[in-house]
């Protein structure tokens, strides 16, 4: 379910509102989405018939699992372009996210018959179908989008775990293994493939493709703090008393093990906001690894001071 945000370059739309905007597009590239949100919202304020800071809007808070805020952005963002075909396929996705299947295929068909060849709308309406147990139909979809675009891993992804449903176990694995040929680190296709290949007593091969999901998933999780550091890293450049971005840098830092860059973090956020309980309890954390356990009991208290239920969040 692929959405790409619409941009417009800085200084194409010489108004206030287009200011917002654009600084709501950078955010979310940066992925500050409240902070993305928020510009939105202001740009929406200053021009309410604002169809593209509807869409991203929408955009944005599906990205942080707002199903039902992004689709009322969407609705907006069709009543403003009701020729809009990504919109109507990102609606789709947002519904399909929701379990409501059968009103995400709705939208697929409008969005395909507005533009016959965005092959995202097939792949997302193959995943519905397969949702509500129309595997032929699913596969017709996945078909289809594989004629749009022969090199896009997740529709053969799809299609693959069709082919699981319907017990092709073979052709599975056929469109598993082109999935990893495309995209080598998709972790999934490996373990799907490694089903498939169990399904057919192939116990060794699906012990191997095992192996590899659970090795690219940890390895995975890794690479994404390491994105998020250096997103952060932009972000408090730009603007270097930009509380949040240092408090999460923070804790992906913590995350990778470290512990004193965490706690560099954790105390300039202390020092922009002095009753940041969350800080404080972070660089307790961080401080008890390094076994500063002194300097650890001092922050936890004073982030229960500032916050009592801290430690049950």
């Amino acid at each position: 379910m692929l959405k790409k945000l619409i941009t417009v370059a800085f200084g194409a739309i010489f108004n206030d509102a287009g200011a917002y905007y654009n600084r709501g597009v950078a955010k979310s590239e940066l992925g500050d989405y409240d902070g993305a949100i928020a510009d939105y919202d202001k740009a929406i304020e200053l021009k309410s018939d604002y169809a593209d800071a509807y869409y991203n809007r929408g955009v944005t808070k599906e990205d942080l699992g707002d199903y039902a805020g992004a689709i009322a952005d969407y609705d907006r963002a069709m009543e403003l372009n009701p020729n809009d075909a990504k919109a109507c396929n990102n609606r789709g996705s947002a519904k399909l996210s929701q379990g409501d299947y059968r009103g995400a295929i709705v939208d697929y068909d409008r969005a395909i018959q507005l533009n016959p060849d965005q092959e995202n709308a097939y792949h997302n309406r193959g995943l519905a179908k397969d949702s509500l147990g129309d595997y032929h139909g699913a596969i017709t979809d996945f078909d289809h989008a594989i004629e749009l675009n022969p090199n896009h891993a997740k529709v053969y992804y799809g299609r693959g775990l069709t082919k699981n449903n319907l017990g092709d176990y073979r052709g599975a694995i056929t469109d598993f293994a082109r999935a990893i040929e495309l995209d080598p680190e998709h972790a999934r296709s490996y373990y799907n493939r490694g089903l498939a290949k169990s399904e057919l007593g192939n116990h060794g091969g699906a012990i191997v493709d095992y192996d590899r999901a659970i090795k690219l998933q940890e390895e995975g999780i890794i690479k994404q703090f390491y994105g998020a550091i250096a997103n952060y890293a932009r972000a408090i450049a730009l603007k270097p008393d930009y509380v949040n971005a240092c408090y999460n840098r923070g804790i992906a830092k913590y995350k990778l093990d470290d512990y004193e860059g965490a706690i560099a973090d954790y105390s300039r956020v202390i020092e922009l906001d002095p009753e940041n309980a969350g800080a404080y309890l972070g660089r307790g954390r961080a401080k008890s690894m390094l076994g500063d356990h002194a300097g650890a009991g001092v922050d936890r208290k004073r982030a229960i001071e500032l916050e009592p239920e801290i430690e049950d969040r």
